[in-house]
């Protein structure tokens, strides 16, 4: 049963998210850029999100494109659903990563509607409005093949599958795992390992690969103050979007915080860690190999490469592991949130992909 479902939240919760906000226990100022988000750039943001900032406008634009919850495998999930005025619209699944939501994706939803896609966005399982796991076993497989029952109870029966950070591996696990019904995977972009030289960047990458770490490997003592604390929440998310942006692109403060609050309202810190734990082991193999037979994806894939992504490979690289790729481009502009950053260009990739084998 799918079920509408609504983002309204208590006044009396926001207010109290203020409070903390106006409580907050600030450290002192950083002695060097490098050690992390500085001091006067969070307090400005805390500031703005506690006095100028809006949740109400975010919950009309969620409930104007249409919000639903179902239950799968004994879990709620919670997804979007924007639909195509054209009659031959095509079926699209996008699916986000850490430290995205469904956020990522509301500035290309309308250009991909008009260009006949019918975008279903959902919350991986522990982010956003979906239920959070009570029990191991929710790792990128199963997620994968709780999206083909998603679709399948949408009345899609061909479909495609796109995603970027964890929203690759979900699809291309989804790819694997749903042949019959997949017409193709768009990563953005693929994970597969780099040859010789290509590896070089890697010390540069360790400076940034601390909260992986932490994730992986001891989610809950990390998620007790991502669940407390709103402005250590904010620190944790801010520094990893503002790393990975192309500095050419915008997100703008509001939309950064809707993104920050759907990790806040739903009290999601410890939850959506989880994720690392389960599948980042898959992850660094898919990264550093040596590739199994068991991570081959032989579905009709299309690749987009970002200039500031974190992973770059050649095609020849990813033809290692993806067989069938249909689709190559590397972009001039973007970075890890490609769609939020430059939803234009997201959206042109997407239809000259999904053009080729829908």
């Amino acid at each position: 049963m799918i079920e509408p479902f609504t983002s309204t939240v208590p006044e009396a919760e926001l207010e109290a998210l203020r409070l903390r906000l106006r409580a907050t226990r600030w450290p002192e100022a950083e002695t060097d850029p490098s050690q992390g988000v500085a001091l006067g750039e969070l307090q400005e943001l805390c500031a703005y999100w506690c006095d100028g900032y809006d949740w109400r406008r975010c919950e009309a634009r969620l409930e104007q494109i249409g919000q639903f919850k179902t239950e799968i495998d004994g879990l709620g999930i919670y997804f979007l659903h924007a639909r195509s005025p054209r009659a031959e619209a095509f079926p699209l699944i996008l699916t986000h990563g850490w430290p995205g939501s469904v956020i990522e994706f509301l500035k290309a939803l309308q250009p991909l509607t008009d260009a006949g896609f019918h975008c279903v966005v959902p919350s991986l399982p522990g982010y956003g409005f979906s239920a959070k796991p009570a029990a191991p076993g929710w790792g990128v497989e199963r997620i994968a093949r709780a999206w083909a029952t998603l679709m399948a109870r949408l009345g899609y029966d061909r479909y495609g599958a796109l995603g970027s950070d964890w929203g690759t591996s979900v699809s291309a696990s989804l790819g694997q795992q749903d042949p019959q019904h997949v017409a193709g995977i768009h990563l953005l972009p693929p994970l597969v390992p780099l040859a010789g030289t290509r590896v070089a960047g890697r010390e540069q990458r360790a400076d940034e690969a601390g909260y992986s770490m932490q994730q992986r490997t001891r989610p809950q003592t990390i998620g007790y103050s991502l669940t407390d604390s709103p402005a250590g929440l904010a620190a944790w998310i801010t520094e990893k979007v503002g790393s990975w942006t192309d500095p050419r692109s915008e997100i703008t403060r509001d939309a950064m915080l809707d993104n920050i609050m759907l990790y806040w309202l739903p009290r999601a810190g410890a939850s959506s860690a989880r994720l690392y734990w389960e599948s980042l082991s898959d992850v660094d193999r898919w990264l550093e190999g040596p590739l199994e037979k068991r991570d081959i994806v032989g579905a009709p894939a299309g690749c987009s490469i970002f200039p500031y992504e974190l992973q770059r490979p050649s095609r020849v690289e990813a033809e290692q592991r993806f067989t069938d790729i249909r689709y190559w481009n590397e972009a001039e502009l973007g970075g890890h949130f490609a769609a939020w950053e430059q939803p234009e260009l997201f959206t042109s990739q997407v239809t000259a992909f999904f053009g080729l084998v829908r």
